[in-house]
């Protein structure tokens, strides 16, 4: 029994050993035939790269010789090209060639004319010369001829000559010299006047004017007492804060303050306004309000300024400029507001500019400053010209500005045409009519003033004064009156009207001198 397992476990194993060895018999076959598979495989791709490189190294060559035939047909034809074109340019130069040599013939035939003719020219030269020496002998000899004749020299002949001729033409010349004068005279006067209305003319604006005097409402009689407080404190305590005068008199109605600071009567007017709508009066809420009511009045003179400044289209103004100019629209002359009056010169003077061909922007700029000093002039020494002339020349204005501040109204030497300019835009301005307001017993007084005076002269038979007192015409005696006493007459009247009066702008006098002959035919 034992030893049939031992033969089966022999025979089994024998079994295996064969079956392992058959095995790797195959597997080595598979091997061998799988290498040789493998070998034929790579011959034939071996033998069929070997092929195809032959073909594309076939096939590149003929490529190869197409191109280099290609390119040689190319440089073939460009060479034929350019063999073209040489024979072209040898062609031109050739007749080029020919016609410089031709211009050459043409040049010696040129310079053997030119030769012959400065031979000519030569010829008739000292020809010309001679005869002209010929010519001055005898002109000398003739001189010499009648310098024995007349018995007098060249010069004193020229000199008699020139006598005779500069008398006999005297005449003539200053009647002519008279004629054009005359006719000069009038186109400069009827220019002028068409450019001083058509200037005025295209400037339009809308006029007002303030009254000098600050006054305000009050509801009763009660409030007075509010505003005088107890003992007077409420109303010390505002004159304090504002620096003005508050008069309280029996008008029912009515506070008048006053104050010679335009600036702080508006603010004194303001903030008694307010205090007098609100009701609280005393010391404590006066100042608080004024305070308040001062820096809304800054500001508004700032606002003013630079409206004024945009208006007519001046720039770079200083700051400190622009609020003195902004306190010119609560200050009044003549009842006239004088920040709307500079707007106004300042219209006028750059139209006047522009018509002239001179610089508008400067004029304008000029005619806007140069009443500045009057806003001012109630705090520093000296009139408004030379205080307005001082607070330009410090923030650097230009010296056309400077000067018409300063000589607007002919008080110097006028060094800049731009302050002739401001001198007629301020007149224009401020004779225009309804600009200046004047009580009725003012208005007639200086008429009869102006009237007065003029009757006092001897020779005169009637004065009138016209345009609202800045003219008077007055009419003398033909016959105890001469022209020249007529004209010493109408001076010394103007003189009279300087020395006595005060008066805004100009008067201008006019004496009319005539005769009348009357006959009646029967």
């Amino acid at each position: 029994m034992l030893a049939a397992s031992e033969t089966t476990l022999l025979y089994s194993g024998f079994s295996f050993l064969v079956g392992a060895a058959i095995v790797w018999g195959i597997t080595q076959r598979v091997n061998s035939v799988r290498r040789t598979v493998q070998q034929q495989a790579a011959e034939k791709l071996v033998e069929a790269a070997r092929r195809e490189g032959e073909t594309l190294r076939n096939q590149a060559i003929v490529e190869g010789k197409e191109a280099v035939l290609s390119i040689k047909a190319d440089a073939e034809k460009e060479i034929a090209i350019e063999r073209k074109q040489l024979l072209q340019r040898e062609a031109k130069l050739d007749r080029r060639e020919e016609t410089i040599e031709q211009q050459e013939d043409g040049l010696r035939k040129q310079q053997r004319g030119l030769e012959s003719t400065q031979t000519r020219l030569d010829t008739q030269l000292r020809a010309a010369s001679e005869q002209r020496q010929r010519l001055d002998d005898t002109i000398k000899q003739q001189q010499t001829l009648l310098e024995k004749v007349s018995e007098m020299t060249r010069e004193e002949a020229s000199q008699a000559l020139l006598s005779t001729l500069e008398h006999d033409l005297e005449g003539e010349v200053g009647s002519v010299l008279l004629k054009h004068q005359k006719r000069l005279n009038e186109t400069v006067k009827a220019q002028g006047r068409e450019m001083l209305l058509t200037a005025i003319q295209r400037f339009a604006s809308a006029h007002t004017a303030e009254s000098t005097t600050s006054t305000v409402d009050v509801p009763s009689d009660d409030m007075k007492g509010r505003i005088i407080g107890r003992e007077g404190r409420n109303i010390r305590a505002f004159e304090k804060s504002t620096g003005v005068d508050v008069i309280i008199d029996d008008t029912p109605g009515v506070v008048i303050v006053s104050g010679f600071d335009p600036v702080r009567r508006e603010i004194a007017r303001l903030s008694l306004t307010r205090l007098i709508s609100d009701g609280r009066i005393h010391p404590s809420r006066i100042e608080d309000v004024v305070e308040e009511t001062g820096k809304e009045i800054d500001d508004l003179i700032m606002q003013k300024g630079r409206e004024a400044a945009d208006e007519v289209n001046v720039n770079g103004l200083h700051d400190r400029v622009i609020q003195m100019l902004g306190r010119l629209h609560f200050r009044t002359s003549y009842s006239q507001n004088v920040l709307r009056h500079s707007v106004e010169v300042a219209f006028i003077s750059g139209m006047l500019a522009e018509m002239l061909g001179m610089d508008g922007d400067l004029a304008r700029r000029c005619g806007l400053l140069h009443d500045i000093g009057k806003a001012a002039d109630h705090e520093l020494e000296g009139g408004h010209p030379k205080i307005g002339a001082d607070l330009l020349r410090r923030h650097n204005e230009g010296s056309e500005v400077v000067h018409a501040a300063l000589g607007h109204h002919d008080d110097i030497v006028t060094e800049h045409p731009y302050t002739m300019l401001v001198a007629t835009g301020d007149a224009c301005s401020a004779s225009r009519p309804g600009a200046r307001r004047e009580s009725l017993e003012r208005y007639i007084k200086r008429m009869e003033e102006l009237e007065s005076i003029a009757t006092r002269f001897d020779g005169v038979r009637q004065a009138f004064a016209i345009s609202a007192g800045r003219e008077l015409r007055v009419i003398v005696n033909s016959d105890k009156t001469s022209d020249e006493e007529a004209a010493t007459i109408c001076r010394n009247i103007a003189q009279a009207f300087e020395k006595e009066l005060t008066y805004p702008g100009e008067i201008k006098v006019t004496v009319l001198r005539e005769s009348r002959f009357i006959e009646t035919a029967k």
